[in-house]
Parts: structure tokens; sequence; C-alpha cells
């Protein structure tokens, strides 16, 4: 059950009572009636804001609709007591009886308790990672890899289809870029001596087996042909290598895709023609001349007729160009036709998850989205903040076009698949993010993917020594589920159950907000407050998890024990985290 949502549908029903027996007007709009947990603990344990959503529509004070509801609300079996807070807040306290059979509740479901069908079956496409195949992933890269895949598992866990996908950004003028840094290695592993890689292009030793590879495939075939008759071929070579080399970081880091769509694909099939055909019958675009951008002198501005979208009509700045200047497609006209592609193959809601230099990008996506779908596609952009790489505080310098970078093999071969995720997903996407190469192996309370996964090691082990020192009791979910939870009526016990009964709205709150990061911010809480109660066991013997001589308290405190566990596990495998057994 989601306690939350429960009590909504308790309090819309009492509203709705109050409206048939004349207390309230009929016909009230009860949509942004909310139920959450209060922001003080010492408020109770559920607050709602109906009393001042529902005020002006009603045309009665707020206290009064909140004092006709509370009075309701008052006999109702699961409600210890209701109080009248500040203009009109309702904060209700929950019986103990209440939260006992939510914690059996939890412990009968089992794996998987949370989970719902609130996607109903509706398609999704989540695209990410989506970076130019020019060489190996770095740990900047890793975050937007994450952030989509754990979006990708919520959202998939709360019974939406999910499509996971990477566009390959392969028919720009890095992959020209590439394809030439590749030649030049050729020329190399043919024993040419090349000597410095020239400027602009990729100086990486990576391409240095992709230079060899290619040899070997054809020999001094491309030695002596001109740039136009080579490039084509090599540059293909080049992509499929890097390509290869990209799924392979991405699986190092459990990440796997189920589409791959190519940008040169499009362009090729002329989507991008169908595209701006289909913009052009709809009269949003037309040849004009753009002002000068912000902050640039005018006479650094050479002003020129392009073809532009009309994306102003749809919430842009201004509007925006689809050609260059020597007649091909820019960028944004490829994205357009990439986003028409998907909403033509039937997905209605868009997620983008994109680097941090492309925020000034979104305005424009969203408002082809709109003009391409006649409003009936939305996009959500997911902006991955920048990563900074530290070495025991220390920052660690990244160039790619220098190329002396830390690769996201080396990040996850330092410090392994599980931590690299977890703590790509304890702050915001939006926010800047800080990894620690040292700081995240450490084993403190400071270090959040040890701090949780403390917790379930220290869970498993309480179940473990309960099966050594009572071993008569069945240990199961299912068989801890009929135990006399009345035995936990400490605070600090009460407390840890209310936690673990917010994870049905935790996991749906995430999944409606496109937030993963929801996930890592509960489990960090759960984890101290186990961590609490457990800390609080070593001084106290009444509220030891396990002791041989209080069979029913050992059977209760396992029963809570395992529904931490449960939670624990659940959460770390939306992230593709494995939860351990003990710590080493």
């Amino acid at each position: 059950m989601n306690v939350f949502s429960h009590l909504s549908e308790v309090i819309h029903r009492e509203i709705e009572e109050l409206c048939g027996a004349g207390a309230l007007p009929a016909g009230l709009d009860l949509s942004a009636v909310q139920v959450e947990p209060p922001r003080e603990a010492e408020h109770g344990d559920a607050a709602c804001n109906a009393a001042l959503v529902l005020a002006k529509q009603a045309r009665r004070k707020p206290r009064e609709i909140a004092e006709h509801l509370a009075e309701r609300l008052q006999e109702r079996t699961e409600i210890r007591s209701v109080d009248v807070a500040g203009p009109g807040f309702v904060n209700l306290r929950l019986t103990d009886d209440f939260w006992w059979a939510r914690l059996a509740e939890l412990l009968a479901t089992g794996p998987g308790y949370g989970a719902d069908d609130l996607g109903q079956g509706q398609r999704i496409n989540v695209e990410y990672v989506s970076t130019n195949p020019t060489g190996p992933l770095h740990v900047g890269h890793a975050r937007g890899a994450v952030v989509g895949d754990a979006l990708a598992n919520l959202l998939s866990h709360m019974g939406f289809a999910v499509t996971r996908e990477y566009y390959v950004n392969d028919a720009g003028a890095q992959v020209d870029t590439l394809a030439r840094s590749v030649h030049a290695r050729y020329r190399e592993a043919c024993g040419e001596t090349i000597g410095a890689i020239p400027e602009g292009l990729y100086p990486g030793d990576y391409l240095v087996p992709v230079g060899e590879a290619l040899a070997a495939r054809d020999g001094r075939r491309w030695l002596e042909e001109p740039e136009s008759v080579w490039l084509p071929e090599v540059r293909n070579f080049a992509i499929d290598a890097m390509m290869g080399l990209i799924r392979d970081d991405l699986d190092a880091l459990g990440v796997r895709h189920d589409v791959f769509s190519s940008e040169r694909a499009l362009v090729a099939e002329g989507r991008v023609d169908d595209a701006y055909a289909s913009l052009e019958s709809s009269e949003l675009i037309y040849r004009g001349v753009l002002e000068p951008p912000k902050g640039q002198r005018d006479d650094d501005w050479e002003p020129r007729e392009q073809d532009l979208f009309r994306a102003t009509r749809f919430g842009d700045d201004t509007d925006r160009p689809l050609r260059k200047s020597d007649g091909t497609w820019t960028y944004f006209a490829t994205d357009i036709a990439y986003h028409r592609d998907k909403i033509e193959r039937g997905f209605a809601d868009l997620i983008d998850v994109w680097g941090a230099d492309h925020g000034g990008y979104v305005k424009r996506m969203k408002a082809a989205v709109a003009a391409i779908s006649n409003d009936s596609a939305t996009l959500d952009v997911k902006i991955c903040q920048m990563v900074k790489l530290l070495d025991d505080g220390e920052p660690v310098a990244m160039s790619k076009r220098a190329g002396r970078f830390v690769t996201l093999r080396d990040v996850v071969g330092e410090v392994g698949r599980d931590v690299v995720r977890f703590i790509m997903l304890t702050r915001r996407n939006d926010a800047p993010l800080e990894f620690d190469l040292r700081r995240v192996l450490e084993q403190s309370r400071d270090n959040p993917v040890f701090y949780v996964q403390y917790a379930h090691a220290r869970a498993c082990s309480a179940l473990r020594r309960g099966a050594e020192l009572v071993p008569e009791t069945e240990l199961t979910p299912a068989a801890l589920a009929g135990a006399d939870l009345t035995c936990l009526d400490d605070p600090a016990e009460l407390d840890l159950i209310r936690r673990l009964c917010q994870w049905p709205r935790v996991l749906a709150g995430a999944a409606l907000a496109h937030e993963p990061h929801r996930i890592a911010y509960h489990l960090q809480e759960l984890a101290g407050a186990f961590h609490l109660l457990w800390t609080r066991g070593k001084d106290d013997a009444r509220l030891r998890f396990v002791d041989a001589e209080r069979p029913a308290e050992t059977r209760a405190r396992l029963a809570l024990i395992s529904g931490v566990r449960i939670v624990i596990a659940e959460g770390l495998a939306l992230f593709g985290v494995e939860p351990v057994q003990e710590m080493r």
C-alpha cells in the first residue's frame, strides 16, 4: 500500500461526503488536494493541504474546512489523532496497529514491494549517453549513462514499457576528424614515420590499435589514394571501431541499450528532408535574417538569409536555422528528424539525458517536438552537470583532445562498477558532482554507498545470527509477516517502520518526476535510521535485534530487519548495484 495515496483517497471521500451533507458546496475540484509527509516529524505522520486549496472555490475559511474534515477523519480506526495547524493544515497521526499492519504487508509482498502498474504499459523512450563516437567514454559520460539507465530501470519497475536508446552522432565534422586521425595511425602501422599528430586531429593512443586493425584488414591499400577516396571507407571503419569501444565501456558499467540509431542513416534515408517538408507544409519554415547573438557586436555579425524554423511560436527565445551556409543541414535539423522518427515509432513520451554543455539547446528541442507532433508528444530533458574527478581531494585533469583523460573503464577498474553507479545518483542530475577516487572507498558514514551497503550487510548478518540462535524460527519474509509485531513499540522501531512504508511513495514520486536520485536519498535516510537502532541495541539490551532469551521480540525484530533488507536490496537493484551480504 502507498500510505499517502490511501490517505488521499480517504480524504477525497470524506470531502465528497461533506459536499453531499451540505457542509461544503458540490462540484469542488479536488485535483490539488495532496497528502504528504510533514516537513517536521513532530507534526505527525501525514499532512493534508485540502482546506487551503479548497477555501477559495468553496468560499469558506480554511480553518472552517479543516475542522469539518478533522472531525470526520477522527472517526477512522487507522487514525490516532488529527490536528488543525496554522492557517488550515490537517496533520494526521496514525495508530501503531496501522503501521504494524503495513510492515506485515511489506513482508508478505517480499521482493517487489512498492512496485506498481503506474505506467499501465505506456511506451516511453529514454535516450542517454549518445556521445560522438570519437573515443572511449570518460567519467563525465558515466553520469549520464547511470542516470539514464537507472531511470529506465525505475520506469520499467513502475509499469512503463521502456525503450533504451543511444543516438550515434556519426554525421558531423567530428567523425571526419576521427577518420583523418585513424588514417594517420594507419600510415604509422604501415611503417611510415608520422611524427607529431597534426593540430586538430585526435592524438590519443587509443587510436593506435584502430590504425593497426585497418592495416591488418586492408594492407597498404589507402596509402596512395587521395582523401576523397579513402575518407568514407576509413570513416566507416573508425566509427565501427569506436562504437565497439563505447559498447565495451558501457558493458563495464552494466549499461545496455535496446536501440542504436544512426544520424548518418537518417540523412542518407532522406528523413531530414521529410521532416523539413513536414514543417514547411505547416508553414513553420521561412526565409529570414536572424539578429546578432547576444553579446556579439554588429560589426562581428554577417547577416544572411537562412531557412528558419519558427521556434518562437513554441516557446523558444529565437527562431532557429536549419541549414548551414554551405547548404548542409544543421545539427538541429537532424535532431528534429531524429525526434520525429521516435514519434513515428510510437513514442509520445520522450526523455533525453544530455550533458552540461547542452543546456542552451533544451528550449529549441522542446519547441521542435511540439511542432512535429502537433503538441501530442512530450519531451523531458535531463541535463547532467559536470563531474569533478578528484584523487584524495586533488583534481584529476582531463583533456580528450590532448589525449590525456581518465576513461570510464579506468574509474570502474579503480573503484568498481557498483560504487560508480551509486555515487552518480547521490545528487540531482542538474547539480555538480564531485567524485573522489579515494573517498568513495572509505568505510565511513560520510561515504553514502558504504553506508547503505553496510546497512544491507548488517541486516543479513542479523538474520544469519537469528538463524543460529533461534533455529526453530522460520526467517523467510512471508513467515516473519506472522510475527507478533506489537513488540515493536519503541519510538525508534516505529520510526523505522514508517520510513520503510514510505517506499511505495518514493518509487511513484521518483518515476513521475523522472528523478532516480530520490531513491538514493531515501536509502541513505533508511540506512541512517537502521544504524541508529542497531547502535541503541548495543547500549540497551531491550532493543537487541537477536536475543535467544526473548524469542517473540527477536522474531518481531527479525521481521523489521527483513523489511529493511528487502527495501535496500530493491533500491540497489534499480540502480544496477549488487547488495552485499557482508562487508570485507
